[in-house]
């Protein structure tokens, strides 16, 4: 785990530097008195007092320069000196389902599943730090119509892990995204997981593994996957993981090709139909898989006839990817609830995607799979894709 060498200022900004000092804007309160350029410095709890010489009236004029940034490097400071942690950095990564079974429908509303779930490289990287304050969390992100509120998921699991510790810890943390929101990858659920993790992290681990995985399943069914070693078999409404040893190569390439639109996870659950499933024995997908490994007849997935209904290019998306791969990838399938389309056996997608105009804004990302050591958080691979962009950003890319 990297530790930061930068915090958060408290209104979301940009992170503020403690490595190095920089000229820093000030708010000066001046007198109508002139002023003569030698000066003397005192600091004060919130500022500096500059002391200058004498006016013509013969008083000793006083410039009181409030510095706000200066105070937060200083209460940061203090948090550093009394805590044996204060800043930490960790890689937030989302997960693809390699089959996707939806068995039947639960008398809670919620719907039965049994899917293969495995980690990625393609991730987020979220930055936390201690607050020196016991009021609140303070969340920034770098893009924009994230909630930054207690509706998102870091938020509120943060909370639920002082609830369950009685811990009062609070943060500053900076969400930097880079996976799609509304795109099947559990990138949310990643971020809860994440942040679960690092509150543990600077509470001495107060939890364990377990601990944390059984609480996280009251923020969202597929967050107690993450705390897996990275490939799990997953049943229940997703939140009972059973590690399984890793049957797919961590070396297999995929590319990720996801459009504009978003596939609401409640309509596409909604348009769910028990009899337009696949009635393949889940258990059978898994044995395959690790015999055989990956291929196109055992990445069923029963949320894309619904999907596809939500968003009908999808669909049409899907079969373009599969006639125009001309067998470069061993599997095309959406993940989870979609939108994402994923190629299986190569980094790179169709050239129709660059010609075309009708998806000139689409995301793409290669990327492999990932796993992770028990007691051991996910690391960025250090050949982790940075080609996380939109076609129109690819052609400015020379």
């Amino acid at each position: 785990m990297a530790l930061s060498s930068q915090l958060l200022s408290p209104n979301g900004a940009k992170p503020i530097n403690f490595s190095s000092k920089v000229p820093r804007p000030s708010i000066c309160r001046r007198g109508s008195s002139s002023f003569r350029p030698k000066t003397q410095s005192k600091r004060s709890p919130f500022g500096r007092i500059l002391a200058s010489g004498s006016s013509e009236s013969g008083r000793r004029q006083l410039e009181v320069v409030y510095d706000p940034e200066d105070r937060i490097n200083r209460l940061a400071d203090e948090v550093d000196k009394n805590a044996s942690l204060s800043r930490l950095n960790l890689f937030s990564p989302c997960k693809i389902n390699v089959f996707l079974r939806i068995t039947g429908k639960r008398e809670d509303g919620f719907h039965d599943l049994a899917s293969l779930f495995h980690v990625i490289s393609l991730g987020d990287t979220i930055k936390f730090s201690l607050s020196p304050t016991k009021t609140r969390d303070r969340l920034s992100t770098n893009v924009p119509g994230i909630p930054l509120d207690d509706s998102n998921l870091i938020i509120r699991a943060l909370n639920l892990y002082r609830k369950k510790t009685g811990t009062d810890n609070f943060f500053w943390i900076h969400l930097d995204k880079k996976v799609p929101t509304g795109a099947g990858l559990g990138g949310g659920s990643s971020n809860a997981a994440t942040a679960l993790w690092a509150a543990n992290q600077f509470s001495g681990s107060l939890a364990t593994e377990k601990d944390l995985q059984e609480w996280s399943a009251e923020i969202g069914s597929d967050v107690p996957f993450f705390f897996s070693h990275g490939a799990a078999y997953c049943t229940g409404r997703g939140e009972i993981v059973e590690d399984i040893p890793r049957p797919i190569p961590l070396d297999l390439p995929m590319v990720l090709i996801k459009p504009r639109e978003a596939c609401p996870t409640a309509e596409v659950y909604k348009r769910f139909r028990l009899d337009q499933a696949s009635s393949v024995d889940p258990l059978a997908l898994l044995q395959k898989i690790n015999e055989n490994g990956i291929s196109q007849d055992v990445c069923v997935n029963d949320l894309e006839p619904p999907a596809f209904e939500v968003v009908p290019s999808l669909k049409r998306l899907k079969q373009r990817v599969l006639a125009a791969s001309r067998g470069e990838y061993n599997a095309v399938f959406m993940s989870g609830s979609g939108s994402t389309i994923v190629g299986i056996g190569s980094p790179d997608p169709p050239q129709f995607i660059y010609d075309d105009d009708d998806y000139k804004d689409v995301f793409l990302s290669e990327a492999s799979f990932l796993t992770r050591q028990e007691n051991q958080w996910y690391t960025e691979p250090s050949s982790s894709p940075a080609s996380s962009f939109t076609k129109e950003e690819a052609s400015n890319v020379e």
